[in-house]
C-alpha cells in the first residue's frame, strides 16, 4: 500500500484588518453634495494624507471620520466591523481622536491642567474626592517627554508655548488618552517653516509608536515627507489615492494643483512676462530717444 502524504497544514497567518477605512463615502447638504464616492484606508503604523484646497472636502472629510456627521452613503469600518457613530463622542471610545486647528485649549491655563482638561483625574472618595495634581503634573511631564517634548515647567501657561509645541501637546494628549487613529486637522497651516518641521517631526513619532495617522492638509511639501498613503480630493470628489511608492513630490504637487489648469496659468503667466518685458524695452526707448515709436494707434504720433 502506497502511503499518501500528509495534506499541507492551513496557513493560520492573516493580516490584520486596517484600523479603519471607508469605501465610497458620501454626504449631502440639501441640494450641496459635499463628498462623493470617497475610499481610503488608515492602518497602524502608516500616515494616511488627504489633500486638498479649499473648498475641496477636508473638512466634510474630517467631520464624519470623526463621528460628527454620519455618511448619507457608502461604508465606514473600524477594524474591519462596520462602525456607525452618533457622536465625536462614540468615535472616541473606538479610539479615534482628532486634533482640530484650534486645539481646544485654553491659553491662560497651565499644560498639565490642558493635558487632563475634561478628564482631571482624582483622588478619594465621595465629598472627599479631589483633583490629583501631584499625578497630573508627573504624568503630563512623562507622556510630553516620550514624544521628545523636553518643557522647562508643566505650570507655565500653555498660551506662552509656541504654535508647534501647542500642537505637540495635544498630540501627546490624544495617545495618552488612547487614541489609536489620530485625525490631525491641519496642524502645520499656520506655522512657520521651524515649526512646521516641529510637528512633522511628532507625527513620525506618533506613527512608530503604531498609531494610524490621518494628516490633513494642503500642502504637499508637508505631506510627502511623513505620508505612507496621499487621497486627493476636489470639490468633493477623490482624483487619486496613491500610496508613496506610486507616486512622487513633483507628480502630487501636479495633481493636487488641478495638472491641466497649472499648465495654462503657467503660460499665461509666462506671456505675461513678455507683454512685461515689451513694454519695460520700450520706455527705455522711450528714455533715450525722448520720443515715442509709431504704430497703428490713432493719435500716438508726436512732433
Amino acid at each position: 500500500m502506497t502511503a499518501t502524504a500528509p495534506a499541507p497544514a492551513p496557513d493560520q497567518t492573516t493580516s490584520a484588518p486596517p484600523l479603519l477605512e471607508v469605501r465610497g463615502v458620501g454626504k449631502r447638504f440639501g441640494s450641496v453634495l459635499a463628498l462623493q464616492d470617497i475610499s481610503t484606508v488608515v492602518s497602524a503604523g502608516e500616515v494616511t494624507c488627504v489633500l486638498g484646497d479649499n473648498g475641496a472636502g477636508k473638512s466634510t472629510f474630517i467631520k464624519i471620520l470623526s463621528g460628527a456627521h454620519a455618511p448619507d452613503s457608502g461604508e465606514y469600518l473600524v477594524d474591519g466591523a462596520p462602525a456607525g457613530f452618533s457622536s465625536p463622542r462614540d468615535a472616541l471610545a473606538r479610539g479615534i481622536a482628532t486634533v482640530y486647528q484650534d486645539l481646544a485649549m485654553v491659553p491662560l491655563m497651565s499644560i498639565w491642567r490642558n493635558f487632563f482638561l475634561g478628564s482631571e483625574p482624582t483622588r478619594g472618595f465621595g465629598p472627599g474626592r479631589r483633583l490629583n495634581a501631584k499625578f497630573a503634573k508627573r504624568t503630563a511631564r512623562d507622556e510630553l517627554a516620550k514624544m521628545g517634548i523636553d518643557l522647562r515647567d508643566v505650570e507655565q501657561p500653555v498660551g506662552t508655548l509656541s504654535g508647534g509645541e501647542r500642537q505637540c501637546v495635544a498630540i501627546a494628549r490624544a495617545v495618552y488618552f488612547g487614541a489609536r487613529v489620530l485625525i490631525l486637522d491641519e496642524p502645520t497651516a499656520a506655522l512657520g517653516v521651524k515649526q512646521a518641521g516641529v510637528v512633522l517631526k511628532y507625527v513620525v513619532q506618533a506613527r512608530d509608536r503604531g498609531l494610524g495617522v490621518i494628516f490633513i492638509t494642503h500642502n504637499p511639501h508637508h505631506a510627502y515627507p511623513v505620508g505612507d498613503r496621499f487621497l486627493l480630493l476636489n470639490r468633493g470628489r477623490s482624483t487619486g489615492n496613491h500610496a508613496k511608492g506610486e507616486i512622487t513630490l513633483a507628480e502630487l504637487t501636479r495633481k493636487m494643483a488641478g495638472g491641466a489648469e497649472l499648465e495654462a496659468l503657467s503660460h499665461e503667466l509666462e506671456g505675461t512676462s513678455e507683454s512685461a518685458d515689451e513694454a519695460a524695452a520700450e520706455l527705455a526707448e522711450v528714455a533715450a530717444t525722448g520720443t515715442i515709436a509709431p504704430d497703428d494707434t490713432p493719435g500716438r504720433h508726436r512732433p
